[in-house]
């Protein structure tokens, strides 16, 4: 057998209930030998289920925590346990398209990038609508009346553009920006840059590592014949809900934005304003706009309005319990994930 080069790490992005329609299309739409780690932040039962039995039939890694995980937490445990020459990071909500992951190879074997980006879609129908087509990312140093202010970059290229009309202009191509939706990365490089920065929570994560791979002297590609889709839900399942509020919490995204302003010495300009302003947009747009809708049903104005009021007046304060209940535990509770993987570990030695 051919010994892989590459291992997939599946971490869980911001809900579990799509997990099977993505696990399912990497294992008939991938022909080239690969590993996979699968790590499982506290999904509920029935994802868990299926996960160990999916786990038993493939053969792959699936480490579990029995708390939810931020993304970038998540990436770490998957890869810690990769001894690949490549590592692909994929959210739990990726369909991918038949040859997707010997494209991202020959482009890196090809063009020696350090990061390899897919042509990333969005929706349904899966691979019609483009998400991200490469993109910019760095800190610009701009000076101004004798003030220097730094201000990040962050660009994504033909976001929202019909996958029809763009692609026959699209090669592969060196370029700025990829994104942990999917992404292929040349294991090696992490021992220059170090692990995925965990108190990057929920927001950027991708524009801090594409900015770090750059200082390093790493390039990033886009391989358009590489597709894959990232399917956000239109209406979260019940199971889905906590995970969610806690993934786009108020108080991970400040925490994520503090960081990424304080790591770059960034001008705490309109950029971050406007982030500051929209805190919470997620949770309006895909529980509260929902259920706003639902419980005046169907009747605009002074009623839809109290309706949504009163919803967010409570989402505000159910926020702040999750995320404080969270916090007050979360210093016992990362130390499971080390505990699962050295089991594992073992596990594996003593087979052998």
């Amino acid at each position: 057998m051919v010994e892989p080069q590459v291992t997939i790490v599946v971490a869980p992005r911001e809900r579990f209930s799509y997990s099977h329609e993505s696990l399912e299309s990497i294992y008939e739409h991938t022909q080239t030998p690969f590993k996979l780690v699968y790590v499982d932040g506290g999904s509920p039962s029935q994802i868990k289920n299926y996960l160990e039995a999916k786990a038993r039939e493939k053969n792959f890694q699936l480490i579990r925590t029995e708390h939810y995980l931020s993304p970038n937490h998540a990436r770490n445990i998957g890869l810690a346990q990769v001894d690949t020459k490549y590592v692909v990071f994929i959210d739990n909500d990726v369909v991918v398209t038949p040859g997707w992951l010997q494209k991202l190879i020959e482009c890196a074997e090809t063009t020696n990038a350090t990061i390899v980006s897919p042509l990333i879609c969005q929706h349904l129908p899966l691979h019609e609508i483009v998400h991200c087509a490469g993109g910019e990312s760095g800190v610009r140093v701009e000076t101004k009346d004798g003030n220097v202010r730094r201000r990040m970059i962050e660009k994504i290229y033909l976001q929202g553009r019909q996958v029809a009309d763009v692609r026959p202009k699209l090669q592969r191509s060196e370029t700025g920006l990829a994104e942990f939706h999917c992404m292929m990365v040349r294991t090696d490089i992490f021992t220059q840059v170090g692990m995925l920065d965990e108190q990057l929570l929920n927001t950027k994560e991708h524009v801090d590592f594409c900015i770090l791979v750059n200082e390093a002297g790493g390039s990033v590609y886009l391989e358009p014949d590489s597709v894959v889709t990232y399917v956000p839900s239109s209406t979260l399942t019940w199971s889905d809900m906590t995970f969610y509020m806690l993934r786009w919490s108020d108080a991970w995204e400040l925490t994520s934005l503090h960081r990424l302003r304080d790591k770059w010495n960034l001008t705490e300009d309109d950029y971050f304003k406007n982030k500051y302003k929209k805190l919470g947009w997620r949770r309006y747009m895909s529980i509260i706009q929902p259920l706003s809708v639902e419980l005046s049903f169907g009747q605009r104005g002074r009623i839809r309005r109290m309706v949504t009021d009163t919803l967010m007046s409570i989402d505000k304060k159910l926020n702040k319990y999750i995320t404080t209940r969270y916090a007050q535990k979360h210093l016992r509770l990362k130390q499971q994930p080390v505990l699962k993987v050295q089991q594992k570990q073992m596990a594996v030695a003593s087979r052998n």
